[in-house]
C-alpha cells in the first residue's frame, strides 16, 4: 500500500478527490495476517486526520464565533470531506468485521465499530453535517449574549462574577439583567431546537432504531448500562443526595441570615467574604495551575508545559468566544487543545485542571496504534478530568505553588465539594429531561411541552431555593444547558464519573502517590478494555448503586466539615 505521508495542516488543504483514492486503496487490498497491521495502520492515520482537521476547523469556529470564513471552511469541510469519508469509513468498518481478524487489543474496539456499523446509513451523513451546523448556530446566538454593566459592555459570564458580590441587591439586578438577555433569545432557542429534535428524530428512524436514544446509546458507546439504570439512578440521587442538599441549603440560608435562599444567593460566599479572586491575568492561571499539575505527577507537569509552550491552550473570556470549556485532541499530532472562558474566578481554576485531565488523557494515550483504541467513553474520560480537580487541591497554598493562604485554599475546596454535591440533582434533571424528550418526540417538539417537564423535574430536584416570581427563567432553563443542544445525553457521565473520581480521590488522602500512578495506568489504556476494567485500573468500582452514592456523600460532607475547622474557626 502507498504510504501516506502528510502534515495534519497541509491535510486541511486537500480536497475530497485529493483523499479518497488511499480510501479506495485499503477498500481494493485484501486482508491477511500478514499484512493486518500495516493496513489498519493506514486507515487510522487516515482516520486520524479526518478527525484532526473536523476539531482544527471546530477549534476555528468556536475560538472566534463571528469568523465567518472559518465558519464557511467549516461547513464545507463537513458537506464535502467528512460527509463521503465517514461513507468510505463505514466501507472499510464492514471489510475488516467480515475479515474475521481480531487485532490484539482490539475487541472493545470491534465491539464499537459493530455498534456503529449497526447504526449507520448513508440516508444519515447530510443530516449528520446539518447537526453539526446547528450545533454551531447555538455557539453563535450564546456567543453574542452580552448586556450592560457600570456604562460596559460585558459577556453574561463576566456577569455572572457578579453574583459572588457580597451586597445582595447588585447581585440580584446582575442576575435578573443575565436572565432577561437570556430571555430575549427564547423564540430563536425554541426555533433551533426544533430543527435539532428534527434532525436528530429522522437519524433514529434511518438507522432503525425504535428512537433517538436507543440510537445515541450505541454511538456514544453505552455497553454496561441502560436507560433504566439511569432512571435508577435519579431515583438514587433524589433519596440520598437531595436531602443531603437540603442541609447544605439551610446551613448557607443561616450563614447568610436572609429568610428564603434566591437564586442569586448560591454563589456567593456565606459569610460575607470577598469572591475569591486568584489571579489577575491568564498567564498567572497558566503558570500557577502549571505547579499544581507538577506536584501532582511531574510527568503531567511536562504535558501541560508543552501546552503552553506550543500555544494549546485559550483560556481568556472574550466577546465571540464559545461558551463554556472544552478540551479537544488532535489525533495525528498527538495534542490537546484547551478552550475555556476565564474571569479570574476560582472556578477559573477548577476549569483549567478539569480540561486538564481531558489533556493529560490524549497525552497517555498517543502510543496506542490504532485511531480506534482511542475511542473512551465519556464515562471514563469524565474521571479522568474530574480526579484532576480533586487531586490539585491540596496544593492550592501560596507555599506549594498555587494561590491562596490556607484559609483561602480550605474555602475553595468547601466550595468545589459542595458544588460537586449541589451538581448531582441538577444532572438528574439534565438527564431525566433528555430522556423524557427521545421517549415523547412529538410532545418535545414544542417548546412549551419542554418548558413544564423542565419546571416539575426542576421543582422534584432542585430542593432548598426559593424561585417563586421566576417562573419564565426557571422553566427555561433548559436553554442555558448547551449538552441539551450540542452533545444529547452527554451529561450522565459527569455525575457517574464524579463517583469515580471520588474514589480516586479517597484513594489518594491514604496514598497519593500510588493512586496517582494507578490513574494514569488507566489513562494509558484508552478503549481497549471496558469500562468497568477501566475504573477497577483506576482504583476505583463502576457504580451508581445507594451504597456507592452515599459513600460518595459522607466523603464529601466529612471533607467539608474538617476544611470548615479551618476557614471557618470561630463557627
Amino acid at each position: 500500500m502507498k504510504r501516506l505521508s502528510i502534515s495534519p495542516k497541509e491535510f486541511m488543504n486537500w480536497t475530497w478527490a485529493q483523499i479518497e483514492p488511499f480510501y479506495s486503496e485499503l477498500m481494493d487490498s485484501p486482508i491477511h495476517q500478514e499484512n493486518l497491521s500495516e493496513w489498519l495502520q493506514q486507515w487510522s492515520l487516515l482516520a486520524s486526520l479526518i478527525y484532526e482537521t473536523k476539531q482544527r476547523h471546530y477549534v476555528a469556529v468556536t475560538t472566534n464565533t463571528n469568523d465567518l470564513e472559518a465558519e464557511q471552511k467549516y461547513n464545507n469541510f463537513l458537506d464535502h470531506v467528512f460527509t463521503p469519508a465517514e461513507m468510505a469509513d463505514q466501507e472499510l468498518k464492514r471489510k475488516l468485521l467480515e475479515s474475521g481478524f481480531q487485532p490484539e487489543g482490539f475487541a472493545i474496539p470491534l465491539r464499537t465499530i459493530r455498534a456503529e456499523v449497526e447504526i449507520f446509513n448513508q440516508e444519515n451523513l447530510p443530516l449528520i453535517a446539518s447537526e453539526l451546523k446547528l450545533s454551531a448556530r447555538y455557539d453563535h446566538l450564546i456567543g453574542e449574549q452580552t448586556a450592560e454593566w457600570e456604562g460596559k459592555e460585558v459577556t453574561l459570564l463576566q456577569l455572572q462574577e457578579v453574583l459572588r458580590d457580597v451586597d445582595r441587591s447588585k447581585r440580584e439586578q446582575a442576575w435578573r439583567l443575565s436572565a432577561r438577555r437570556w430571555l430575549e433569545d427564547r423564540d430563536a432557542m425554541n426555533a433551533l431546537w426544533a430543527d435539532l429534535l428534527d434532525v436528530r428524530v429522522r437519524l433514529a428512524r434511518n438507522s432503525g432504531m425504535p428512537d433517538y436514544r436507543a440510537y445515541r446509546w450505541k454511538q456514544l458507546m453505552r455497553f454496561d448500562y441502560t436507560p433504566q439504570d439511569c432512571k435508577k439512578f435519579h431515583k438514587t440521587i433524589e433519596e440520598i443526595v437531595v436531602p443531603a442538599v437540603r442541609v447544605l441549603y439551610e446551613k448557607r440560608r443561616q450563614k447568610l441570615g436572609v429568610d428564603r435562599l434566591r437564586p442569586w444567593d448560591i454563589n456567593v460566599d456565606p459569610l460575607g467574604r470577598p469572591a475569591l479572586r486568584p489571579f489577575e491575568n491568564t498567564v498567572e492561571l497558566e503558570e500557577r495551575v502549571g505547579w499544581i499539575i507538577q506536584q501532582v505527577d511531574p510527568q503531567l507537569g511536562q504535558y501541560f508545559e508543552t501546552m503552553r509552550r506550543e500555544n494549546l491552550l485559550d483560556v481568556e473570556n472574550r466577546k465571540g468566544k464559545a461558551p463554556g470549556g472544552y478540551c479537544t485532541e488532535f489525533l495525528v499530532s498527538n495534542r490537546p487543545f484547551i478552550l475555556m472562558n476565564a474571569v479570574g474566578a476560582h472556578e477559573d481554576v477548577q476549569t483549567l485542571l478539569h480540561e486538564g485531565g481531558h489533556a493529560f488523557h490524549v497525552f497517555e494515550i498517543g502510543s496506542l496504534p490504532y485511531f480506534h483504541q482511542k475511542k473512551i467513553g465519556l464515562e471514563f474520560m469524565e474521571v479522568a478530568s474530574t480526579s484532576m480537580e480533586l487531586l490539585g487541591a491540596p496544593y492550592f497554598t501560596i507555599d506549594r505553588g498555587g494561590f491562596y493562604t490556607p484559609e483561602e485554599a480550605a474555602r475553595a475546596r468547601i466550595e468545589f465539594i459542595e458544588e460537586v454535591i449541589l451538581f448531582w440533582p441538577y444532572m438528574a434533571v439534565v438527564d431525566a429531561f433528555q430522556h423524557w424528550v427521545y421517549e415523547n418526540p412529538d410532545q418535545a417538539a414544542f417548546s412549551a411541552n419542554c418548558d413544564a417537564v423542565w419546571g416539575e423535574l426542576w421543582d422534584r430536584f432542585m430542593i432548598g431555593c426559593d424561585w417563586s416570581g421566576l417562573d419564565a427563567e426557571r422553566i427555561t432553563g433548559w436553554h442555558r444547558k448547551l449538552h441539551i443542544f450540542q452533545d444529547p445525553f452527554y451529561y450522565i457521565e459527569y455525575g457517574l464519573a464524579q463517583f469515580g473520581a471520588f474514589q480516586v480521590w479517597s484513594n489518594a488522602l491514604k496514598d497519593q502517590k500510588a493512586a496517582v500512578q494507578a490513574y494514569r495506568k488507566a489513562l494509558a489504556l484508552g478503549g481497549t478494555v471496558p469500562l468497568p476494567e477501566l475504573y477497577a485500573t483506576a482504583g476505583a468500582k463502576f457504580a451508581f448503586d445507594p451504597e456507592t452514592v452515599q459513600q460518595a456523600v459522607d466523603l464529601g460532607i466529612r471533607m467539608i466539615e474538617d476544611l470548615e475547622r479551618n476557614t471557618e474557626p470561630h463557627l
